[in-house]
């Protein structure tokens, strides 16, 4: 086998590349992933059935064989009862505030969340970035998110 050299100009357009690149679950304006949707795979929830957050005390994991695309993202099942609910109702079954963590929106940011990280209030479905942030989450904070959501989600939009 040879060996592999990399030039200068290769290390640099490996430099550019790197820096261009956004980080793992950001979108490519450096907002985070919406719906915390995996980077990689353009999954929703990193694959986890949204329908069964309200079913049990822990989320399912989609199956490929049960998928539907619904906000730019594909959305994985369960089963085909998950997806069928889902695909007649979507924002019944979708984290609210873009699936962004509630804490974050309050502040007026855009904070990453993590789908085993969630709790339902009511019939809302929130993600949190982490446990710690979903314990301490009480309906002041998620009026002050859901208050400011709208700014956030148009500003996000516009890429700014």
């Amino acid at each position: 086998m040879g060996k592999i050299w990399l030039t200068r100009r290769g290390l640099l357009s490996l430099l550019a590349a790197a820096v261009a690149a956004p980080a793992r679950g950001e979108t490519p304006l450096g907002v985070p992933a919406l719906y915390a949707a995996d980077s990689l795979t353009g999954l929703a929830l990193r694959g986890f059935d949204a329908v069964s957050y309200r079913l049990g005390p822990e989320p399912l994991p989609g199956s490929g064989a049960h998928e539907v695309t619904w906000s730019g993202l594909v959305w994985r099942f369960a089963g085909p009862a998950n997806r069928a609910a889902f695909a007649a109702a979507p924002e019944a079954y979708a984290p609210r505030l873009g699936g962004y963590d509630p804490e974050g929106v309050a502040a007026g940011r855009l904070v990453e969340a993590d789908p085993l990280a969630a709790a339902l209030h009511g019939d809302r479905l929130y993600l949190f970035r982490g446990v710690e942030r979903r314990q301490r989450a009480g309906p002041a904070l998620l009026e002050a998110a859901e208050a400011r959501w709208p700014v956030l989600r148009r500003d996000a939009a516009l890429g700014g």
